[in-house]
């Protein structure tokens, strides 16, 4: 049994998460998988797993080894013997490449006890597999051309996805819409390279291949294309891990109350005490596929009392680390003009101004107060009652809007999730733009070739095209172990 990691190894694994469950899955993948697998399970049927039809679910008993033989370093030539019964199940046997891996693979279906598991496990092990490491089985998938690289990452993101449009954008992925529009783009690039470096290749005979005028427009139209993936980035971030949202404001202006009735739940405590939240609290909410955290901060205000001093402290701090602020003021405090100065420009991507209380003053003067708030700030300003409900549709709406844009449908549109794409792009992004230069200063043209390969080989990392071991590396080490 191999220990290197070779690719040419039968590997196994748990492929369920850890914990007590009805079913659990052990995987085999390699191409050894059905003779490991031949040795802890008998089939009910006394067919054979490599005679009988592939992709067919078959009951099984399933054994181990005698306690003696558990860590032995030489795999088993036999089968284990019927007085070592671990449990019974399935077993599906999935002949490669039709196959996740692109292998041989064997599933072996138990009870999800934790212990059953790792005493099937460990009988694979013995039967001449060896343990996977995290995230091989898809580095198979990828090496072996079921899954671009793209396409493996999107598995990860299937896996780890906070809310519904999250869980959209990472199957799309999955499917390969961000792969064949990558190498969509790669192509288109490399088509026009190919043309710039027949022109050197023929210059000495004065054989034009492509103009300077059509050369530009060409690499315009890909940069266009790569400008608008890129401007999806920061939407795929939220999308991908969530968006945070940090409500700020002076004491007793009904910040606490606004995080409930955004929650639909009592989470903070609620008093006319000035400074009543002295800590951050954090709750997360799921509105419309969006994953969004809410921070609730202590009131700002200038005070001796150390504790709420560090209160203050923490509350500027996640003003800082947020997405988006929620600038929350007292709808009866802006008939004195007081609180015109806490709506200063804030440090997160976003920011807005709600007025709270208006349930207190009409309506006429609620109309009035926001008209003389907006001579002040610039960011949208949104009325609303965290009493009442008043408004608080629209302040969703507005918060949506800011993340996801006006009119974002995951179905639409191709959404830049990950952040080793959003880099790989900019760097094509700046081959381009150095390319355009070089073309419109008269530059030769292998100056030009250079940057267009730049920026081809920079695209081809996004699908694994051109990579190196320490990208795979990082990237399959984040999976878990079974997947």
């Amino acid at each position: 049994m191999s220990i290197d990691g070779s690719p040419d190894d039968t590997i196994c694994a748990i492929a369920t998460p850890v914990g007590e469950g009805g079913i659990g899955i052990v995987r085999i993948s390699g191409l050894h998988a059905v003779h490991v697998a031949g040795k802890v399970v008998r089939l009910r049927s006394d067919q054979s797993l490599r005679t009988g039809p592939s992709h067919m679910l078959h009951v099984v008993d399933i054994f181990g080894p005698p306690h003696t033989l558990e860590h032995t370093a030489s795999p088993r030539d036999e089968p284990f013997d019927n007085s070592h019964l671990i449990d019974e199940g399935l077993a599906v046997y999935m002949k490669g490449p039709r196959s996740y891996t692109g292998e041989d693979v064997v599933e072996i279906h138990c009870h999800g006890s934790g212990i059953a598991l790792k005493r099937v496990c460990g009988a694979c092990v013995v039967a001449g597999a060896r343990l996977a490491q995290p995230g091989e089985f898809t580095k198979r998938a990828f090496l072996n051309g079921r899954l671009d690289l793209s396409q493996a990452e999107a598995v990860l993101d299937t896996i780890k996805a906070k809310s519904d449009l999250g869980l959209k954008m990472a199957q799309r992925q999955l499917r390969g819409a961000l792969g064949q529009q990558v190498t969509g783009l790669r192509n288109s690039l490399m088509a026009v390279l190919a043309h710039v470096e027949a022109g050197i290749d023929f210059s000495e005979e004065d054989i034009s291949f492509v103009g300077r005028e059509e050369l530009i427009a060409s690499l315009q139209g890909i940069r266009v294309q790569i400008q608008r993936m890129l401007s999806t980035a920061e939407t795929g971030r939220v999308l991908r891990e969530g968006g945070r949202v940090a409500i700020v404001g002076k004491p007793n202006v009904g910040k606490s109350s606004l995080l409930n009735a955004l929650l639909q739940e009592n989470r903070a405590i609620v008093t006319n005490i000035p400074g009543t939240t002295r800590d951050l609290i954090e709750e997360s909410v799921e509105w419309q596929g969006l994953c969004l955290t809410f921070v609730d901060t202590a009131g700002l205000r200038d005070t001796s009392d150390l504790i709420e001093q560090e209160g203050i402290r923490r509350s500027r701090m996640a003003q800082e680390e947020s997405d988006l602020v929620l600038h929350v003021v007292d709808a009866a405090e802006l008939a004195k003009i007081g609180d015109i100065a806490l709506a200063s420009p804030g440090l997160a991507r976003h920011d807005l101004t709600v007025v709270n209380k208006i349930d207190l003053i009409d309506s006429s003067t609620v109309a009035r107060f926001c008209e003389a708030l907006s001579q002040h700030v610039t960011r949208k300003i949104v009325p609303v009652s965290a009493r009442t409900g008043e408004g608080l549709g629209e302040l969703k709406r507005a918060i949506e809007t800011l993340f996801l844009g006006p009119s974002l449908e995951a179905g639409d549109r191709l959404i830049i999730t990950n952040l080793r794409h959003r880099l790989a792009l900019e760097r094509a992004m700046n081959g381009l733009d150095q390319a355009l230069a070089s073309v419109g200063g008269g530059v030769q043209p292998e100056f030009v070739a250079v940057d267009l390969r730049g920026a081809s080989d920079a695209l081809g990392e996004i699908v694994g095209d051109i990579t190196s071991d320490d990208i795979l590396n990082r990237i399959f080490s984040e999976f878990c172990i079974g997947k």
